[in-house]
């Protein structure tokens, strides 16, 4: 991970589509400390663009092309990639499109429309075989990491069971999204379902080798009743603004179980209309022993025995496993240096993503992995509105899952 500017490559050239909270938030850090050059930016928003230019500039590097479409982007000779971190909705069609013209695709995390979106993902990459990758950053977080190195180890014997969730108050991001032209606020109106499983599912997939040796088979969800971003809008707005006579359909805390083909469960929750502490709650459950994220903890089975009924005493004790399991990628990483946000993990999901553009090679969270994630979503809605009736999980490899080697980030 390379932050002097003497030792960088600019050996890729790539275009960014969608310059909102993420798109423009990525590129001064990871994107530009990564030897990459940003050939084209892209919004519908003139001043987005402007200020996406400015920092690029002021960064010593050549002013990129500015598109208000982005087939103009996708058009452009010797363009590499793309990042698309647009509205949700547009995510799709902004991939397959570039997919066909070529060029190595970035997606931003989001949840799909529709199981079929899923499918165009996948059609699309089998008949251009061009890489496709979800962006998902959780994958490469210091702490699920290290998880995996514990379970791929054995230390948590056999797993049976996982537990994750995007548990973060987005109340205020919602209702101000009319003026910040933010697309957040549309799906609390009008849907209700897991919109953003991906920060959870991708690395307990990871750690249930799902698509890699395992699958998703089947998954049931419910929704609770949407009440917090209302209440949240009277106590901040008044009882006269016009949004409190909008209904939302978004359940404030939603949760879906899923059922693997190893006999495995998965729960995922989503709950983001309320007044809460951030938290990404992964647990792993094995034979041996098992993980928390939310109280930072381990139990081990035979040396921890004693301490069943003490757990407050143990929090944080995870943070002694660091010396012996460490993910090799974030020792490596702390040695060189820590980049990006997210403590970190945006810099590193930026890197593998580049590396694979600069080699010419797959990516390491590929189409199928991307559209089975992303598919939860629409899953998850059907279920709730069939009133938590089971759907069936679509194997969108096609059987290659039995045949596929273990995930490496």
């Amino acid at each position: 991970m390379f932050k002097e500017r003497e030792l960088m490559r600019y050996d890729i050239r790539i275009g960014i589509i969608g310059l909102g909270g993420r798109g423009s938030g990525m590129l001064k850090d990871p994107i530009l400390s990564l030897g990459v050059q940003v050939a084209a930016v892209c919004d519908t928003r003139e001043e987005r663009m402007r200020n996406a230019a400015d920092i690029i500039k002021s960064a010593g590097l050549p002013e990129p092309r500015q598109c208000e479409d982005y087939h103009d982007v996708l058009a452009m000779p010797g363009l590499d990639a793309v990042i698309i971190a647009a509205s949700w909705e547009e995510h799709v069609p902004m991939a397959c499109d570039a997919m066909r013209a070529g060029k190595y695709v970035g997606l931003e995390v989001g949840g799909a429309y529709s199981v079929e979106d899923c499918w165009k993902l996948v059609r699309t990459y089998e008949e251009t075989k061009v890489p496709c990758m979800m962006l998902e950053n959780c994958c490469y977080g210091r702490e699920e990491l290290l998880v995996l190195n514990m379970v791929r180890q054995g230390l948590f014997g056999e797993i049976v069971h996982c537990e994750g969730g995007y548990r973060h108050d987005q109340r205020k991001s919602i209702v101000t999204g009319p003026e910040r032209g933010h697309y957040r606020y549309r799906q609390y109106l009008n849907r209700n379902g897991d919109s953003y499983p991906t920060h959870a599912l991708g690395p307990i997939a990871n750690v249930l080798d799902i698509n890699h040796g395992n699958r998703m088979i089947s998954l049931v969800s419910m929704a609770s009743k949407a009440a917090g971003i209302h209440d949240y809008i009277l106590r901040t707005r008044g009882q006269g603004d016009d949004m409190t006579k909008w209904s939302y359909s978004q359940g404030d805390v939603v949760t879906t179980m899923i059922k693997c083909a190893h006999g495995e469960t998965i729960v995922l929750c989503l709950d983001t209309g309320l007044p809460r502490f951030y938290t990404r709650c992964l647990q792993v459950e094995g034979t041996r022993g098992m993980y928390m994220y939310d109280d930072n903890s381990i139990f081990i089975d035979g040396k921890d025995d004693e301490n069943e009924f003490r757990w407050r005493e143990c929090w944080n004790n995870a943070e002694a496993y660091y010396e012996r399991y460490e993910h090799p990628v974030w020792r490596e990483y702390l040695e060189k240096g820590v980049t990006g946000g997210h403590g970190g993990m945006d810099g590193l999901v930026y890197k593998a993503f580049f590396d694979a553009v600069r080699n010419r090679g797959p990516v390491p969270i590929d189409v199928y992995d991307t559209a089975s994630w992303m598919a939860i979503t629409p899953l998850s809605e059907e279920s709730i509105a069939l009133g938590g009736m089971p759907r069936a999980i679509p194997d969108f490899t096609n059987g290659q899952w039995m045949l596929r080697g273990a995930w490496e980030p």
